[in-house]
């Protein structure tokens, strides 16, 4: 990834489409574009995030600004995570199309 190994951004979108935001967030100041590891359709989408952020909290790479939201934690870990907090099947992508 842009960032190293097992560095992951955990964010939400309220566009209709979510991909027009991950095309923003690879724009010039990163060095790659994103690949996308997973995307979640959520009814709660907020208290979803929020419930991600809290249990990586200490896996944050920026500790200074904590709307940064870029986490140092494996796939599997978020995943679990995730499936503890959501109760829809959702699909990972272990290893992304990674285009560039």
């Amino acid at each position: 990834g842009s960032f190293g190994d097992d560095v992951y951004k955990i964010g939400m979108t309220r566009r209709l489409e979510p991909m027009d935001r991950v095309r923003e967030l690879g724009d010039a100041s990163v060095p790659f574009r994103f690949d996308v590891h997973a995307m979640i359709f959520s009814e709660d989408a907020p208290a979803l995030e929020n419930a991600l952020h809290k249990e990586f909290a200490d896996k944050s790479v920026n500790k200074i600004n904590i709307r940064k939201e870029f986490f140092k934690a494996s796939l599997g870990e978020i995943e679990h995570v995730v499936k503890e907090n959501f109760n829809e099947v959702v699909q990972f992508t272990k290893i992304a199309e990674a285009p560039e």
